[in-house]
């Protein structure tokens, strides 16, 4: 039976995926209020939300998940029905250097909004239905060796980070509350995301500003890790699809159908950005240092550096449950989504800059020293 959201809560809604969600779910005719509760931690971001405090039916309150009383008066305040639930720690070199605050907000976090949810939803039964879905990732099953299969909803957990053991602690978490209280719940496990919005940390961003300045493009390694690529707007919708379609306790894996070495992503974003360079003398004029505009390809940047600690070697997603239960299919190929990305980025200089400082710049240099 199809499932109509009212009311939403959204976790870290003014991170990357959460600020995609935000949008897309009210580009829908129709939807009802949506409140967006996040912290504020560096990656998040209130110009990602940007335009929408004109529409009604959009409320940001800026507040931490852990804070569980406060989560039960917006829930109680707001008749929320649906938690959609993004809010994360997510960086794996991050989670290396400091795994407490991993804990606390995916773990500890999670828990806080579980407690909230059964004290509103199961005690008092504030509202006639309700749902709350669970954002986790692929990296929470560990690595795979270059022929195995894909994995898939029964692959058995082994994270290997600090960040992907708090993401399972927390999926394991969500199934207890379903399996233990009767919490309506759904999960979904999702590959390697890109595209607006991304915090320049993350690999996507960071190799297109480089390119922009001139600056080194890391590469862990001998960059053959591989990973499978979801657009994140093909993660939103199918987001959606979960959400209204999805079975109660059911984990739905979501993917792109984009397997690729890093190796292959960096050296594609380094054609393209030459491409749309070279072919746009404004921009080879607002970027000075970049190799087109020195008459070099980009691939001259290319700077590999010492591997991660326990750095996965294989990421493969296995989608087939959610295409045949759901009608989910990425629409986005490598090729398009990389170029919409970062065409993206070109034209939104104003977002990304202010991002840009000496902190931000401190912690790349150190996390991605030369080998």
């Amino acid at each position: 039976m199809d499932y109509a959201p009212d009311n939403l809560l959204i976790t870290g809604g003014a991170g990357f995926i959460g600020a995609n969600f935000v949008r897309h779910w009210l580009s829908r005719p129709g939807t009802g209020p949506v409140v967006v509760l996040d912290a504020l931690t560096y990656a998040g971001n209130q110009a990602n939300l940007r335009g929408l405090e004109h529409d009604s039916r959009y409320s940001f309150v800026r507040g931490d998940i852990c804070d569980e009383a406060l989560v039960s008066r917006l829930m109680a305040e707001h008749r929320i029905d649906t938690i959609v639930h993004f809010a994360a720690e997510s960086h794996v070199d991050r989670s290396i250097l400091g795994p407490d605050d991993f804990i606390r907000t995916n773990v500890v976090g999670t828990h806080a909004l579980l407690k909230a949810a059964k004290k509103i939803w199961l005690d008092e039964k504030a509202v006639r239905a309700h749902r709350f879905h669970h954002v986790s990732t692929d990296e929470v099953y560990g690595s795979l060796g270059l022929s195995d299969p894909a994995f898939h909803e029964l692959t058995p957990y082994a994270p290997n980070s600090p960040y992907s053991a708090s993401k399972a602690a927390s999926d394991h978490l969500v199934r207890a509350y379903r399996e233990t209280y009767g919490l309506h719940t759904t999960l979904t496990n999702c590959s390697n995301n890109y595209g607006p919005y991304q915090f320049p940390e993350k690999l996507l961003p960071l190799l297109i500003i480089n390119i922009l300045s001139g600056k080194p493009l890391p590469v862990y390694g001998d960059g053959l890790q591989i990973r499978d690529w979801l657009h994140v707007a093909d993660h939103c919708r199918a987001i959606e699809l979960v959400l209204t379609r999805g079975m109660v306790g059911e984990v739905y894996n979501i993917g792109g159908n984009c397997e690729t070495t890093n190796m292959q992503i960096v050296r594609a974003i380094c054609r393209q950005m030459d491409e749309l360079l070279q072919a746009d003398a404004n921009l080879l004029k607002s970027y000075p240092q970049s190799p087109a505009a020195r008459g070099k390809p980009a691939e001259t940047l290319i700077t590999h550096v010492r591997d991660r600690p326990g750095h996965d070697r294989r990421y493969a997603i296995d989608f087939s449950k959610a295409s045949r239960e759901l009608g989910y299919a990425p629409s986005f190929d490598l090729a398009a989504g990389l170029r919409s990305t970062i065409e993206w980025y070109l034209l939104n200089t104003a977002w990304w800059q202010p991002l840009l400082g000496r902190d931000y710049a401190q912690w790349v240099q150190s996390n991605y020293s030369a080998r």
